[in-house]
Order: structure tokens, then sequence, then C-alpha cells
């Protein structure tokens, strides 16, 4: 997945205010935006100032951001800005737009005002609203203000969730396991309101690559081999670990070829029938390397591991999880688990390449290990009946008995209320976690992403994330 957005930088100013001032206050954003290694295409040629200033400017910078490819827009307000503009250029390129300025220092001497922003956001946020234009809000305050810097840093990862939410399409390896019901979806549906695409191959054609690549000299199943020694505690034959490491390969040799930016597999079990192999370790490998994979084929799993790693930007990556069973002690505790799809990074000790325990082959290819807790935030994309939401919330990692695959237990506060959620749907015992707080990325994404309803896990967990998105 590619981390980096890139920004089209529109600087706006009113001639009635300081052309001197506006111009210094594009500098100092434009400065700062470097220092903090933002990617940002500006509109330096456009006009002697390289500001948005009203209608002639529109079309040419509508044409530039264009021809960048731009993921987003952000438009600063030096002065009180072109509001009708602003709007013209936010509705032609329907990609994430920040609406900001910088704060007004006092009135000089004599009364007057140079600059005015904050009267000129009030003004472009009315104006994106009639043009029914969804955007991003990050309160009033100066450019070296802490909060610039998280809420520009929180906006790239939200322009990140979008582009990839944009632009998602899924390797499908084989059919949904004939039992698991809850793992249907209606495709036709996800690419009629979505755009969303599913590229479906069958396991015959993935398990005959696997074979080519497991009696080949691949250099990436070599390094991968090498990766797996040096990484884990490996508890099956070599010849399994080659297998292993060519499963995964192919995997990511298919999503590659077919412009993928997440897999949802059939884990079980016509796998296993074919090569004698469980997928967990190609799977948590592939999630480690930005391609996240949702197992026993669940396509929505897929798109919330999309939206998850996008959010994530690269600082730790997701883990796809099934919600288990309730903690002995704890009433708001509960297990997540799976046979072994989790990234070797997030493991407290060692992870172990062994056998599960829940398949009476016991194929290899499943990985053994407790991960590190800390704060998670658990999201689930899911839909029935023409409705999608999307289950969020944060929890805590806490103590708890040991048992197989990779898992970790967790705290939230209100365990009765999450699991009716889940029951009630239109979820399912599936979703995917990260570690951090992402719900206020997240959250934020929703305003470009129609039709998907955000629920919280609690009402205390959604008043901290809007508390954050407001100040």
């Amino acid at each position: 997945m590619d981390y980096k957005v890139k920004i089209g930088f529109a600087p706006t100013r009113r001639r009635i205010f300081s052309v001197e001032d506006a111009l210094k206050y594009k500098k100092l954003i434009a400065d700062k935006l470097k220092s903090l290694d933002i990617t940002f295409v500006d509109i330096e040629d456009i006009n002697e100032e390289g500001l948005l200033r009203g209608a002639d400017d529109v079309q040419p910078i509508i044409d530039k951001f264009t021809r960048e490819k731009v993921d987003a827009l952000f438009i600063p307000h030096c002065n009180f800005g072109s509001e009708h503009s602003c709007g013209k250029l936010a509705r032609a390129l329907q990609v994430p737009v920040l609406l900001w300025g910088p704060r007004d220092e006092a009135p000089l001497p004599d009364g007057s005002r140079l600059r005015d922003s904050q009267c000129g956001l009030f003004a472009t946020g009315k104006v994106l609203r009639r043009m029914q234009v969804p955007f991003t809000y990050l309160p009033n305050c100066s450019v070296d203000d802490s909060c610039f810097t998280e809420g520009i840093r929180r906006f790239e990862a939200t322009a990140n969730v979008v582009r990839e939410f944009r632009r998602a399409r899924i390797l499908q390896i084989s059919t949904r396991p004939a039992d698991f019901w809850t793992m249907m979806c209606n495709e036709g549906e996800l690419l009629e309101r979505f755009n969303i695409q599913l590229f479906p191959i069958s396991m015959t054609e993935l398990t005959d690559r696997v074979r080519q690549l497991a009696e080949s000299k691949d250099a990436q199943v070599t390094a991968t081999i090498n990766y797996i020694y040096a990484h884990m505690d490996v508890c099956i034959s070599e010849e399994e670990v080659k297998k292993v490491a060519a499963l995964k390969t192919a995997m990511k040799y298919y999503a590659e070829e077919n412009g993928c930016n997440a897999i949802a597999i059939q884990c079980w079990d016509s796998l296993q029938q074919a090569l004698h192999v469980m997928p967990c370790c190609a799977n948590a490998l592939l999630t480690e390397e930005g391609l996240p994979v949702a197992c026993e084929t669940d396509i929505h799993g897929a798109i919330t591991s999309i939206l998850v790693q996008a959010a994530g930007m690269g600082k730790s990556p997701s883990f796809f999880v099934d919600w288990s069973i309730r903690h002995p002690q704890n009433d708001n505790g509960e297990l997540l688990q799976h046979c072994g799809p989790w990234p070797l990074s997030l493991a407290k000790e060692r992870a172990r390449l062994d056998r599960p325990f829940a398949f009476p082959e016991h194929c290899p290819g499943a990985v053994v290990s407790e991960i590190r807790g800390g704060e998670i935030s658990i999201f689930r994309f899911d839909g029935d009946n023409g409705e999608y939401g999307l289950l969020m919330g944060t929890a805590t990692g806490i103590e708890g008995p040991k048992t197989q695959g990779t898992y970790l237990w967790i705290e939230v506060p209100d365990w009765p209320r999450v699991e009716s959620m889940i029951v009630r749907g239109p979820y399912v015992h599936h979703a995917t976690c990260i570690h951090g707080n992402l719900l206020p990325v997240i959250y934020e994404a929703l305003a470009y992403l129609p039709v998907i309803k955000a629920d919280f896990f609690d009402d205390s967990q959604k008043k901290q994330t809007l508390d954050t998105l407001h100040r």
C-alpha cells in the first residue's frame, strides 16, 4: 500500500485585504508542510502570487491538480479568501478537502485588520455545503500550534483512507466456505454503490502457481524462507516452509498483477486438500507488507482491512480477528483470536510457525503468538438488505488465559452492548484491528463515503472522537 498522499495546495485571498500578509502566510504554511514532509502541489505557476484569488484562477488550478492526480485539496485562507472560487475548485476535484486558516492577529492601532481569515472560513464552509461538497475542518489556530500538526497529519491519513477505498479491488481466492453464510456479499451492489471491484480466481489457479514457485528458484520465495527462519521459531519441515513461502509469493503475484489492494482467501478446506498447508503465515506476512488479507473469503472483512490499513499510514499493521469468547473473570473482557494471520511484528515474544488446533488434519502454516496490548481500535464494515455500516470502537489489551493461534484479550467499556450490536447486525464475528486510536481518522473519512453509517461501541467513544475533531 502506498502511504504517500499528494495534496493540492491552493491558498486563497480576497482583494480587499492585505496582499502582503496573504503572501507571508502562504509561505509560512508551505514551509510548515515541507517541515512535516507533506507532499503537495502548489499553484505558483497559476498567477504571479501563487494564490487562488477569483474565478479566473479556478480552471487553471483544476487542470493542474487533475494532471498531477492530487489525492486531496488543502485550501488555507491566507486572508478572507474567495469562497465561490474555493467551492468551484473543490466541487470539480471531488477529493477530500481541508478547510483551515491561520488565527488572526489583533487589529492594528488604527483599528484596521489585515486578514479576517476566520470570517472567510465561515463563508467558504457555507458555500461548500450549498454545493454539497463534503469537507474536513481544522479549527482556526496558529500554523505553529500542535493542533495544526495533528490536524494535517489526521487529514493526510483520512485522504489515504478515502483514496484506498475508492480504488478498492479485492483479489478473491475461491468461493466462501460452504457453511459460512455469514460471508455472503452482494458483489453487484458493492460495484454499483462503492465502485469496489472483485477479481476472482479459482483455488486451482492459485495452487498450480504455488507448485510452480515451490519447484523454482524464485527470488521472492527464497527471501520469504529466509525471513521466516530469521523471525520465527519454526516447528515444521523445510519442505513445508518452502510451501508456505511459495503460497505467500503466489498470492502477492496475483494481487500485483491484477491491481488489487487486499485479498480474501478461502483459507479452508480446499487449500488443505490441494496443498496440505494453512495460509495463516502467508496472510500474516502479506498484511505486514501492507497488503491485508481476510480469512474465509470475507469480502467485507477485506474492505474493512483496506480502510484500517490506510488509516494507519504504515506506522503499525492491521490484524484480522474473530470475536471469540468472553473473558472468564472480566465481564467486559473478550478474546480476539484467529488461527494465525497476524503480523509477526505485533507478537509479544518470538512467534512460532506451527499447526492450528482447530482442524483435525493439522496442516502446517499457522502462526502461534500472543500479541502486545495497549490501546486497540476495532472496525467492521458490513451490510445487508441494502444498508451498510461501520462498527467502530477502542479497547485495551488485558491479561487472560493462554490459548492457541494469534490472540489478544481485550476490555471494552460495555461488552454486552457491543455483543448485542454484533448479533443484531449487520455485523459478524470478524473485525479488523490496529494499535492506537484511529477512530477520528476513520470517522472523518466516512464524510466522503456516503451511505456508510458510523456505529460506535458507546456514546463516550463517539463524544471523544468528535471532541478530537472539533478542537
